[in-house]
């Protein structure tokens, strides 16, 4: 799963409603932090967050530091996704947002985001590159579900 940069936040001890790693933490998603990755750029995109809301830098260093042990963090220059984010440029305006779009459609993965213009072009990314897009709700959601579903075997 790729895991767009609202979810590295509290990371850095930035309050969000949305904290993936309490989730997994607490076992309300069935999902390992080892199955996360998420964009380079994410990373930068971290940093500036967090030096504009004046984070101390030792909070931002520890969180980075975490990142890149303990996810996948996939390299934004790679060809095939800055023509894909070229490409993506004509439905989102945010050029950030379309490399960590790319970064998901060439790893063919679901994409974790909160971010409202992906959620809005999210049925053409998946009619044109076949990936999942996903928020926190969904996520959460998917999870009671299967493990609510009756087991008919079981019931047998």
């Amino acid at each position: 799963m790729i895991i767009d940069t609202t979810y590295l936040l509290p990371l850095a001890k930035i309050n969000i409603p949305t904290n993936l790693f309490n989730a997994i933490l607490q076992k309300k998603v069935d999902i390992s932090i080892y199955d996360l990755s998420t964009s380079l750029i994410s990373i930068f995109e971290l940093q500036a967050k967090a030096a504009k809301l004046g984070i101390p830098h030792k909070y931002v260093s520890k969180a980075i530091r975490f990142i890149m042990k303990y996810l996948n963090v996939i390299d934004f220059w790679d060809e095939v996704i800055i023509n894909i984010s070229f490409d993506l440029r004509k439905i989102l305006p945010d050029y950030i947002d379309c490399v960590i779009v790319a970064t998901a459609i060439k790893c063919g993965d679901v994409l974790l985001t909160e971010d409202s213009r992906i959620h809005k072009a999210k049925k053409h990314i998946h009619k044109s590159y076949g990936i999942k897009i996903m928020d926190y709700n969904q996520l959460l959601k998917e999870r009671r579900q299967y493990w609510t579903k009756p087991n008919k075997e079981h019931e047998k």
